[in-house]
């Protein structure tokens, strides 16, 4: 055939990042934070110089709804780990930062999540590039994603 599925690489692909995605999980909840707390913390610190994290962005970045985004910074405020504001361009916005005890949380995090994609990344890589390898039958096109909103 000219052209197979090659399942095992995306087989494989999947596997390395759920094994990722399990570590993540393990080591955000043994910090004594959920998952999504976690990545939302991520979301907010890593906003672009003269940009602003508000709940919008944040629930367009965790893909989850505009209401499950404003509960998630309630636990967030009240756990001391993120501080909100008012837009000063719009009342209507508000914008989120890092409070330093989310700011340390994170740290902490983010470097036992750099140290396993040390070990992690390799393989990672290797099943991504197996699949990019592979080639398309002349003709055949992804179909278009569209953006949830």
């Amino acid at each position: 055939m000219a052209a197979m599925i090659d399942y095992q690489s995306l087989a494989d692909f999947r596997y390395e990042i759920r094994r990722f995605l399990n570590f993540s999980e393990n080591a955000a909840r043994q910090a004594g934070i959920e998952p999504q707390q976690h990545q939302a913390l991520l979301v907010i610190k890593a906003r672009r110089p003269g940009s602003e994290t508000t709940v919008g962005v944040l629930a367009e970045r965790l893909q989850v709804r505009h209401h499950t985004a404003v509960e998630l910074t309630d636990r967030l405020e009240s756990k001391g780990w993120i501080c909100r504001s008012r837009s000063q361009g719009d009342r209507r916005r508000v914008n989120l930062r890092l409070a330093r005890p989310g700011s340390n949380l994170l740290k902490m995090l983010s470097l036992s999540h750099r140290d396993e994609l040390r070990t992690l990344g390799p393989r990672l890589l290797q099943s991504l590039e197996a699949i990019l390898a592979h080639k398309r039958l002349p003709g055949r096109h992804r179909k278009q994603r569209t953006r949830r909103r």
